[in-house]
């Protein structure tokens, strides 16, 4: 088709083989790869695909989430015609009879025409650009964030290895989508000489416990999942080793948000007790982990074991000083280049580090110093507690105060199934606001509202304690599924919502907005 280094190769795809096999030969040929998922709406994915002016193009005809089939035919027709650039439409079709959209080209008949060709990979440099990731959009349009080759096979093989313990002839799956970077660091689990699982659709069904099912199956050796979904698991207690054989699994990873102690605890009790449970945190900007887990370290509950190798992980105050002791929280900074890096950001004059929006996005905050956004501190131990986002933590009094913390006590009490903390400006101040999503059969009655109330008091301090605790039935997240405070707090408090194309349930934000209880 005329791909040649430095094109852009984009697709439209569930997790699965065909994915991986589109990104492998964009790779030897040099094209960058960027990705998305399915379920994002035609302006989500032009607002991404869009700057970066693909040459090729790739979609699925439908995918299937909890047991229902999605037709993506028309999505794709829209999303073509806003893409003028591409040049090669190709189209993976789940069921033959399916006729292939006006313009495209079959999967198949794709593979039919080239069976001879040879696959050659072409030797590029080290910084050769081979991903653009993207931000999550909900302070603008999304950031392309541009990634090298070397730098991230090389942080993706050192985490692999060595933080997860992969070794040849394991098999490894993670619970993600193509447009998260967990995929793309999934994918890379092949130069391990491991075996990738790929899954798609929903995690809990037709079982809450579907993924440990495929696990026990396939004799998966690494599961990575959310926190979130360990957290569901450990909010009905569900017995994981009563029905599964997990002898093959060796570890279990964390990652999307902190794993609160309650999870852990709940993994050890109830899914295996002699797996290495490693919470991990990194993040689309460095396509890694800037802390992670040691498997010849102690896992303690409710922390992530250490700084990723090579990486100058620090904690610093509003003054850029450094954080030295334990339990004091402040920003997580990384204080030299790290192999990872990106490249800059698309169409960034100049690119690279010297770039305006690089340096304004990653370096402004404190000269110097990568700001990676997140609020964190040291234990005792030498481990590390993500308090959550830095820009997402809560100000009432002046008290800086992370919302993860709330989380790992809310999202423990029997009924709740989920929350989401932010800030609503009041008579001067900040009041903490909680939303809580139910689990089915409660109600948030007095009761549960004074056991919330009761349990940050005592385990956080009395400044955690919210001044409105209200119901809804769904919280808004983005579509690789992370709450979206921000866009939340924006909302609440009458600033404009940047970016509502990248939230996948925008009618939750509206609903939690016009709630009468914010009113009072």
């Amino acid at each position: 088709s005329g791909l040649a280094p430095g094109d852009r190769v984009v697709v439209l795809l569930p997790n699965g083989p065909e994915a991986i096999v589109a990104m492998l030969a964009a790779a030897s040929i040099g094209a960058s790869f960027a990705s998305a998922s399915p379920d994002f709406g035609v302006t989500a994915v032009l607002d991404r695909f869009g700057q970066i002016e693909p040459v090729v193009f790739i979609g699925c005809d439908e995918y299937v989430y909890a047991g229902k089939q999605i037709d993506c035919r028309a999505k794709l027709a829209e999303i073509v015609g806003g893409l003028p650039s591409v040049r090669l439409r190709v189209c993976v079709t789940r069921a033959p009879q399916m006729p292939v959209p006006s313009g495209f080209l079959s999967w198949t008949d794709a593979l039919l025409h080239n069976q001879a060709a040879v696959l050659i990979f072409e030797q590029l440099p080290f910084d050769h650009p081979w991903y653009v990731l993207f931000s999550s959009g909900t302070t603008g349009k999304p950031k392309c964030i541009v990634h090298r080759a070397g730098g991230v096979l090389l942080t993706h093989a050192k985490e692999h290895r060595l933080h997860c313990d992969i070794r040849a002839g394991d098999v490894v799956t993670y619970y993600t989508t193509t447009g998260w970077m967990m995929w793309n660091w999934l994918v890379s689990v092949l130069a391990t000489g491991a075996t990738v699982v790929t899954y798609d659709g929903s995690p809990t069904y037709p079982t809450r416990d579907r993924l440990f099912d495929m696990a026990e199956a396939e004799k998966v050796t690494l599961l990575g999942v959310s926190a979130k979904f360990i957290d569901g698991l450990a909010g009905n207690d569900e017995p994981v080793a009563t029905h599964h054989d997990l002898t093959a699994l060796r570890t279990i990873c964390s990652t999307g948000s902190p794993l609160s102690s309650h999870g852990f605890e709940y993994v050890y009790r109830s899914v295996k007790p002699d797996v290495h449970l490693a919470s991990i945190s990194g993040g689309t900007d460095l396509c890694g982990c800037f802390v992670a887990g040691v498997p010849t370290l102690a896992v303690r509950a409710g922390e992530i074991q250490a700084p990723a190798l090579a990486m100058a992980v620090a904690f610093v105050d509003d003054d850029g000083m450094p954080i030295t002791a334990a339990n004091v929280a402040g920003e997580l900074v990384c204080t030299q280049p790290f192999p990872s890096q990106p490249l800059g950001l698309w169409n960034d004059e100049p690119i690279g580090a010297a770039g305006p929006r690089y340096r304004a996005t990653y370096y402004d905050r404190f000269p110097g110093m990568w700001a990676h956004g997140d609020f964190a501190s040291w234990t005792p131990s030498g481990g590390v507690i993500i308090h959550g986002r830095s820009d997402a933590t809560l100000n009432p009094a002046g008290v800086r105060i992370g919302t993860s913390d709330i989380y790992g006590v809310v999202d423990a009490q029997d009924g709740v199934a989920e929350s989401l903390a932010f800030g609503q400006h009041k008579d001067g101040d900040v009041r903490i606001v909680l939303a809580v999503k139910l689990r089915p059969g409660f109600e948030l009655d007095d009761t549960l509202v004074t056991s919330i109330r009761s349990a940050i008091r005592s385990r956080l301090s009395p400044r955690h304690v919210p001044a409105i605790v209200l119901a809804v039935t769904d919280l808004p997240r983005t579509f690789s599924g992370k709450l979206v405070e921000m866009a939340v707090a924006d909302a609440v408090n009458g600033r404009a919502v940047r970016n509502r194309d990248s939230i996948a349930n925008p009618e939750a934000l509206d609903a939690i907005a016009a709630h009468p209880s914010l009113r009072r």
